[in-house]
Parts: structure tokens; C-alpha cells; sequence
């Protein structure tokens, strides 16, 4: 029994590694890492917090134009002090000892169109004075007030036509930012991919050299080859075992940095499915040029700095000139010793101010401003026009250049194809002694190059066709525009 339950014992320890040993191993292809890393990278938390921090200004912007509710309140107000007391008879010090407090309920609404507000209060307050024992209230029912810059500088006007503008500018920074994940992704699949076919390489050339050193060895002794040939062919083989040592390096190297992007901890280990077809699109440049239009979030941003650019010239002047204020406010008040007696029959109150501000002698200071202001639009034109013809210039040379890149996998696929060829014929013909040992060495390099070629147009493929998405917003493959659920992100 005792023997059994160690057994058991065993097993239930051994079992749990075994598991997570399973499922610490992970096999991926490249769609793999480009969804993993959209979803858990810390790239895309970064991502999905920044865009969060523009939902919520755009959130409080909204809220500017939606009617507030406000309650204030003091309960203690005491003072006992020292204080002045007009009477009839002048000016006298009176001692206080009291307590005022107070409760107030406001709704405001802004109006955006002209940049006044509205509003409306209910209040109550009441004074104690301790010295006479002597309470009194003081009530306000109702207050209805409106006030109103005239001529003034209108921000919730301006505001409503920035803010949307820099909101959907937010959103589609965003879904630019996942394509900047996807970039790095590709970027680190890659790097990972080159390292995994570098150490097949150096093992499959390790164990070539081994053998063909041995095979040199023997035919050296009877005489068939020159010692130079044998050197030579021992060097290969230290080499082969160098590069070996150096590919196992590099391959853990680029995992630790592929697993540290995506999000996993040194107990996962990633092997990689290398892509061997690429998909057929040729994009047209007319069509990339009307997405980027439409959907880079560059562009709108040359939207927003134009309308922000006349937006600081519409401050300037009315800083600059004449400036008046509207005050008018209509309610009812009254006051009692009794609570319930603050509420009956109360007076009408009202109270209209008009303010004006008029500049007489400023020294140039406003016109001043609004020449800044005019120049610094000038300047933003100026700037907007030439970058989007930049901006047009980079689409077309990214269009241009991942055209190019179905032509340049095809030749690298069949030139790593021939090479492989080619080595495996000039190793026979070494066999059998019809060459030596430095023409083998040529074939050898060159079939590693265009091995490593191979995957590196792969890389450019998918580079490039990644960076057109990241300008254009749009997937040319499924012919439809990169959409986000922002509903989801927003919850």
C-alpha cells in the first residue's frame, strides 16, 4: 500500500508539469501573432487607454451643451467678532455672534449658438444671532436669469465644430495604432522566423561539414585530396559549429522578444509556422489615394488645425474690439422669523445689468494680436498644402513599392528553390571528387542567402502591405475599410 500511494503521490506531482509543459508550448502562424498582439500586447493597452482619454474630452465637451444641475450648501457659518454697523447716528462697532447658513439648487443651460446661458435657482438661507436669540429666513422660491456676451468671442460655438472633428480624428488614430501593432508584430514574427530557419540552417550545414569532413579525412589518407583541401574543409566545419552555437543564441534572443510584445512571461515557448504563399493583390493607386482621403486621420487633422487656425483669428478681433455683457435676472424673495412664513406672498425681484468694455488707447497691443493671429493662419495654409501633397507623394511611393513585391517573392522563392538544387548536385559532384572543397563552400553561401532572401521578401511583403493599410485604413485584400467596435472599447 505504502509503495502504491507513492506512486500516486508521483503522479499527481509529475502530472500538473506535464500539463503546463503542454501548454506552455505554442505554435503560431502569422495571423496568430497579429491577433494576439492587437488584443493583449502592451502596445494596444497603451493604444486603447489613449483613445479612452479622447472619448472622455469629447464626453465632457457634449456635456457643455446638456443642462447642469448644481446643489450648494454651507450649514455653519459662525462669526463672533468685532463688526461696523451703520446707523442714523453714524458708523458703530456692534459685536456679532451668530450663524449663517444656506442651501441652493441651480439648473444652467448653455446655449451654444450665441454663447450665453440660462438658468434657474431655488434657495434658502437662515441667520441665527445668538446674542438676541433672534432666527430669521430668508427664501428665494424661484430665480430665472439669463446672461449673454455681446460682440464677444463665442468658444462653444468653435467648439462645435472642433470637437467632432478631433473625436473621429481619435477614433481613427486608433485603428491606425492597431495597423502599428500589426507593423511590430510582423516585424518581431520575422525577426523570430529568420532566427528559426538560421538554426535550421546551421544544423542542417553542421551536420553536412561533419560528414564531408570525415569523408575528407578518409579520402586525405589514401591520397585522393591535398592537405590544403582538408584545411580547408576543417575550417568549414568549425565555422558550421560556431554558427551553430551563435543561431541557438539568436533564436532565444528573438523569442524573449517576440513573447516580452505579445504579453507572455520566459514559461511559453513560441514556434513559428512560416507563411509560403503570400495573397494576389495589386492595388491601385487611385483607389489608395481616395482611402487615405478619406479615412488617415492625418487628414483630419489638417481639417481641425484650419478651422482652429480661423478660430484663434475669430478671438483676436473680438478681444480687440468693442465687448459688451447682458445681465437680466427675474424672481421672487422673501424673508419671515418662522420657516413656513418665508414662503408666503413673496416679493418680485429684478435686476438688469448691461456692461461695456470699450478699448480707448492700448498701444497696438489688439491690433497686434490679430495680425499674429492672421499670420500664424497663413502659415498653418501654407504648411497643410504642402503636406498633403507630401501626403499624396507617400501613397503613391508605398502603392509603388508594394506592387513591386509579388514579383520580388516570386523570384525569391524559385531562386531558394535552384539553390537548394544547386547545393545538393555540387555536394554529389564533391562526393565524387569531380570539384573541391571551395566551389562546394560557394554553393553552400549561396543557397544560405537565398534561403535567408527568402524569408526576407516575405517580411517585405507583408512590411509593406501593413504600412499601406496603416495610411489608407483600409484592407485591400477584403476590399473594405478597418472598422473599429468603439461601443466595446467605450464600455
Amino acid at each position: 500500500m505504502k509503495i502504491f500511494a507513492k506512486i500516486a503521490a508521483l503522479t499527481l506531482f509529475v502530472l500538473p508539469v506535464q500539463i503546463w509543459s503542454q501548454e506552455s508550448e505554442l505554435t503560431l502562424n502569422l495571423d496568430d501573432v497579429l491577433r494576439i498582439a492587437s488584443e493583449q500586447s502592451y502596445d494596444a493597452l497603451i493604444a486603447k487607454n489613449t483613445y479612452l482619454g479622447s472619448y472622455w474630452q469629447y464626453r465632457t465637451y457634449k456635456a457643455d451643451y446638456l443642462p447642469s444641475l448644481t446643489l450648494s450648501s454651507s450649514v455653519l457659518g459662525f462669526d463672533r467678532s468685532i463688526g461696523i454697523v451703520q446707523t442714523l447716528d453714524g458708523d458703530k462697532f456692534v459685536a456679532n455672534n451668530m450663524n449663517n447658513s444656506s442651501a441652493n439648487l441651480s439648473l444652467r443651460q448653455n446655449i451654444g449658438p450665441t454663447g450665453g446661458n440660462i438658468y434657474m435657482r431655488s434657495g434658502l438661507r437662515r441667520i441665527d444671532q445668538f446674542t438676541d436669540s433672534i432666527t430669521n429666513y430668508s427664501s428665494t422660491p424661484v430665480i430665472i436669469g439669463f446672461s449673454q456676451p455681446l460682440f464677444g468671442f463665442n468658444s462653444l460655438k468653435w467648439n462645435r465644430k472642433i470637437e467632432p472633428i478631433r473625436y473621429k480624428e481619435a477614433q481613427k488614430n486608433y485603428i491606425e495604432s492597431q495597423e502599428q501593432i500589426s507593423i511590430k508584430a510582423i516585424n518581431s514574427f520575422f525577426d523570430l522566423a529568420l532566427a528559426q530557419i538560421n538554426l535550421e540552417i546551421a544544423k542542417m550545414n553542421f551536420n553536412n561539414t561533419d560528414t564531408l569532413y570525415r569523408i575528407s579525412q578518409g579520402r586525405y589518407n589514401i591520397g585522393t585530396i591535398a592537405q590544403n583541401d582538408l584545411l580547408q574543409m576543417e575550417l568549414s566545419f568549425l565555422k558550421s559549429k560556431s554558427n551553430l552555437e551563435s543561431a541557438k543564441l539568436d533564436l532565444e534572443v528573438k523569442k524573449f522578444k517576440l513573447r516580452s510584445f505579445l504579453g507572455y512571461n520566459e514559461t511559453v515557448d513560441i514556434n513559428l509556422i512560416i507563411p509560403e504563399t503570400i495573397p494576389a493583390v495589386e492595388v491601385p493607386y487611385t483607389v489608395a489615394l481616395q482611402q487615405a482621403l478619406a479615412n488617415n486621420p492625418t487628414v483630419l487633422s489638417y481639417e481641425r488645425q484650419l478651422i482652429q487656425a480661423e478660430r484663434d483669428v475669430a478671438r483676436a478681433k473680438a478681444d480687440r474690439g468693442f465687448r459688451a455683457d447682458l445681465f437680466t435676472e427675474y424672481g421672487l424673495n422673501q424673508s419671515a422669523a418662522e420657516l413656513s412664513n418665508a414662503y408666503k406672498n413673496p416679493d418680485n425681484s429684478l435686476q438688469v445689468n448691461v456692461g461695456l468694455s470699450v478699448p480707448i488707447l492700448d498701444w497696438g497691443k489688439g491690433r497686434g494680436g490679430v495680425k499674429m493671429a492672421e499670420s500664424n493662419r497663413e502659415v498653418i495654409f501654407t504648411s497643410v498644402r504642402q503636406n498633403r501633397i507630401d501626403f499624396e507623394q507617400d501613397v503613391y511611393l508605398k502603392v509603388m513599392q508594394f506592387n513591386m513585391q509579388n514579383d520580388q517573392f516570386t523570384i525569391a522563392a524559385k531562386s531558394d528553390t535552384i539553390a537548394q538544387l544547386r547545393y545538393e548536385v555540387t555536394k554529389q559532384r564533391f562526393l565524387i571528387g569531380k570539384i573541391d572543397v571551395l566551389e562546394l563552400n560557394d554553393a553552400l553561401a549561396e543557397k544560405d542567402q537565398n534561403r535567408r532572401q527568402y524569408i526576407s521578401s516575405l517580411r517585405n511583403y507583408y512590411s509593406f502591405y501593413y504600412n499601406l493599410r496603416m495610411l489608407s485604413l483600409y484592407d485591400f485584400i477584403e476590399n473594405k475599410p478597418l472598422l473599429e467596435d468603439f461601443s466595446k472599447l467605450e464600455e
